[in-house]
């Protein structure tokens, strides 16, 4: 465009000079050795144009056959390299597609057209041929030479680090991890590898201290930067707690500042806050995060933050949570959790029933239970919501790749990742529910089982027991071969008499002699001693068991 543009102002002006050349005719006297020309200055001025373009040509004429050997070497060295270049790109495309037979081939076609040294991508294109057929000691030691050379040593690193990672060697692949950070700082693998390396071994001060530098390098994004340093910050408040609270409690509320939204961190500062017996900041930091996200962890925090507390005390903090956020099922189930401890067991249903129709989940229907074992104690009311609780969904958790965890942790136990942990329903109730044949809510509360009317119970009569005495007869029987159990009573003994056959002697003697009434010596009431267990034992003569 610039050329045009020259070419065009050229054209211009060389027309406007012979236009005014030709407005003022004139005449031009030359004279030299003895000859004069004469001549217009139109004339004389085109021959001056058209001698300095004979000029240039014949120059230019000169300097192509002068340069026409180079010039015709470099048209094939140019050649030759396109088509190194064309077998290099083919190579590569072919490497990462799996085809080993093609990239083995382009690799060996690029070598010969282009030199090793003056083009690093053959390296590359030699290790990742040779990692795709399986020859892994030979790609190693091919990056290994990348990594020595400072054209190639970031392609190098990588490259190692890839390997050990592949074949499990941790520490090998921290070290190179460590070694491209120190050398390539920019580098966004090497500086998240690195963060997760050193979070794992509890190195705090130094996983913080390298994300701010590649925050100030530009090499990770500001938010996901303050995103992963609130993360690290809460990491390092919790292993504080217990020995430094005014520690964990700046750690925890540098983290707020960062993620607002981060409950973990909320929860550490409220429990510093608590060491320190400091309950109104406590509760200050709890209730901003519930108004941003409910969270059941919070509400427990908020609920039980002072271990003295009495269940009507801890439905009005409870309570108070409700108003903060209401209809919202967490606050629900908060103040149903704190009535059913205050046995309001009306109140506990009604917010229990509210929570399970905006969100049922397993919790939820076995909350109902504990409230209706509580309240009635009727079976078959209990295996309804537990019934219902089976097939429910369950509740949300702390969710990392697959890995279900009770308590948040700032990295994944499956693969290490910063910051992976989600508040979320498991990965196994999103399709529904476990069991078919589930109730919703509202069918779940319809079909209750109603409770039994309540039977009317008499009371029972009170037995008057009279004693009646036999006069006790003394039976010899002779067993000499066996030993005899015998009573003694009132200082006589009588061996026990076979069942089965009424004694005609004791027959006669209680038809002779009248039964006559015997004197209650409780009055028709239940003995006051306990240890008196039959009536007829505490009116009847002592007896004892005599083994001969």
């Amino acid at each position: 465009m610039i050329r045009l543009f020259l070419f065009a102002v050229a054209t211009l002006a060389l027309g406007w000079g012979f236009s005014w050349l030709a407005d003022r005719p004139g005449l031009i006297t030359v004279t030299w050795q003895n000859m004069e020309i004469e001549t217009s200055l139109m004339v004389a001025a085109t021959a001056i144009v058209a001698l300095v373009f004979a000029v240039m040509f014949v120059w230019w004429l000169i300097q192509t056959i002068w340069t026409s050997p180079h010039s015709v070497r470099r048209f094939f060295r140019a050649r030759k390299r396109d088509r190194g270049y064309q077998a290099l790109s083919t190579g590569l495309i072919a490497a990462g597609a799996g085809n080993a037979l093609l990239a083995r081939k382009m690799s060996a076609r690029a070598r010969g057209l282009l030199r090793a040294d003056q083009e690093p991508l053959i390296k590359l294109l030699e290790a990742q041929t040779a990692m795709i057929e399986g020859r892994n000691d030979e790609a190693r030691e091919l990056f290994e030479k990348m990594a020595e050379d400072p054209e190639t040593r970031e392609l190098g690193l990588r490259g190692l680090y890839m390997e050990a990672r592949r074949l499990g060697a941790n520490e090998a692949a921290r070290q190179y991890a460590e070694t491209a950070v120190e050398n390539a700082p920019y580098l966004p693998w090497a500086a998240e590898a690195t963060l997760e390396y050193r979070s794992q071994a509890g190195r705090w001060e130094d996983a913080v201290r390298l994300l701010d530098q590649q925050k100030i390098a530009n090499v990770i994004e500001r938010k996901q930067a303050d995103r992963w340093k609130a993360v690290l910050l809460t990491a390092r408040a919790t292993e504080r707690l217990e020995s430094d609270p005014k520690g964990a409690r700046d750690d925890a509320k540098a983290a707020l500042k960062l993620a607002k939204d981060l409950v973990p961190a909320g929860i550490i500062a409220a429990k510093a806050y608590l060491r320190e017996d400091n309950l109104r900041k406590a509760a200050s930091v709890l209730e901003s995060l519930w108004k941003i996200e409910p969270h059941p962890h919070l509400a427990e925090t908020y609920v039980r933050a002072r271990s003295g507390d009495s269940a009507a005390d801890r439905l009005k903090r409870a309570e108070k949570l409700e108003a903060l956020k209401p209809n919202n099922p967490e606050s629900l189930l908060a103040v149903a959790q704190a009535a059913l401890d205050t046995q309001d067991f009306t109140r506990a249903r009604t917010k229990a029933e509210a929570a399970l129709r905006m969100d049922p989940r397993e919790s939820t229907y076995l909350l109902l239970a504990d409230i209706e074992e509580r309240e009635t104690g009727d079976q078959g009311r209990i295996r309804h919501w537990l019934n219902q609780a089976l097939r429910a969904p369950r509740d949300p958790a702390w969710v990392a790749d697959g890995y279900v965890s009770e308590r948040w942790l700032p990295l994944s136990p499956v693969t290490g990742r910063l910051d992976a942990f989600e508040w979320k329903r498991p990965f196994g109730q999103l399709e529904g529910p476990v069991e078919e044949g589930s109730l919703s809510a509202e069918s779940a509360i319809a079909n209750l089982p109603p409770l039994p009317e309540p039977q009317p119970v008499e009371p029972p009569s009170e037995p008057r027991l009279e004693p009646v005495h036999q006069p006790a007869k003394v039976v010899d029987i002779e067993q000499p071969k066996a030993p005899s159990l015998s009573i003694v009573r009132d200082k006589e003994t009588s061996p026990v008499e076979p069942v089965g056959k009424p004694k005609p002697e004791v027959a006669a003697v209680s038809a002779e002699k009248p039964k006559e009434p015997a004197a209650d010596p409780f009055n028709g009431r239940p003995p006051d001693d306990p240890g008196v267990k039959d009536h007829e034992a505490a009116t009847a003569p002592t007896t004892r068991l005599k083994l001969f």
